[in-house]
């Protein structure tokens, strides 16, 4: 039986980020096309790889025999690569975050990553908690403390969440209505809580956080964004103060065994140091324009 190496590296992003829709976005398959993969994986092993559920896929003892054994071969697969390459840096750190975090990360790259420094970046974008304990990704970005026993965690500061509308009071606006969230992102906290305290006025829902923003600028309605996000972008104006129980600690979390490897410690440093040179912004203590 030859088991293709695409199929595998496809079962490992599933399997280490916990179901289809948070795997889209390191594939850049389709949860359909994912979906049919791994169905087609498991009738080649035999055996069914993952339990299907409402909250994502949680592996069989087969799967995560078929985990351990994957990453052996990921980890001979980037060997081979890094000796085929030569000149290539010989490690990758990656770094799981939301979106919006993800988005701000990216936009501050030169100061996290330089290209003396001998590794490579990957952003892994999600929603969904990364396992950072099967190696998903080297550091996360996350709103609370780490509870394993291997994760090492520090705080780098505080997140505000606050109503905003777009300049421009037209449509949506004009009449005091909401614009909402649906899908897989209608589960983090200002989701929620935008929900249970203006329900009955949302009449536009996006299924992500960026086409949110996207119509709250056209004029769509309000929504709650942090405030590193609604500060920041000139379309956007804040009407009322921020949010006190949505407000959220900002962590960055890596394995116990790899804090202190170098090329892993100097970018959970880098970005330790930007998220709090940035904290005011982060906490929402710009003046209301």
């Amino acid at each position: 039986m030859d088991i293709d190496w695409d199929d595998l590296r496809l079962f490992l992003d599933v399997a280490r980020l916990g179901g289809l829709s948070a795997a889209t976005g390191t594939t850049r398959l389709s949860a359909a096309t994912l979906g049919r993969r791994i169905t087609a994986l498991e009738k080649q092993i035999g055996e069914p790889l993952f339990v299907r559920q409402q909250t994502g896929y949680q592996l069989t003892p087969v799967g995560e025999e078929l985990l351990r054994r994957a990453e052996d071969v990921e980890a001979a697969m980037q060997s081979l690569t890094r000796w085929r390459e030569g000149n290539l840096p010989d490690r990758i750190v990656r770094v799981s975050a939301g979106p919006w975090t993800s988005a701000f990360v990216s936009a501050h790259i030169g100061e996290i990553w330089t290209v003396d420094d001998g590794i490579r970046v990957e952003l892994v974008t999600t929603t969904d908690r990364v396992d950072i304990g099967r190696r998903a990704a080297d550091i996360g970005i996350r709103s609370e403390r780490p509870t394993e026993q291997w994760l090492a965690g520090r705080q780098s500061g505080k997140v505000a969440y606050a109503i905003y509308s777009g300049r421009r009071l037209i449509n949506g606006i004009a009449a005091g209505l909401f614009v909402g969230v649906t899908g897989e992102a209608a589960n983090i906290a200002s989701a929620r809580w935008l929900q249970a305290h203006h329900g009955d006025r949302i009449a536009v829902r996006g299924n992500n956080t960026h086409s949110v923003r996207e119509l709250v600028a056209a004029g769509a309605g309000l929504s709650i964004f942090p405030c590193f996000v609604g500060d920041s972008d000139p379309r956007l104006v804040r009407v009322a103060q921020p949010i006190p129980e949505l407000e959220t600690d900002q962590w960055i979390v890596t394995h116990h065994e790899e804090r202190h490897a170098p090329p892993v410690r100097k970018v959970a440093d880098r970005i330790a140091a930007l998220m709090r040179a940035h904290q005011p912004l982060f906490r929402g203590e710009t003046p209301i324009r």
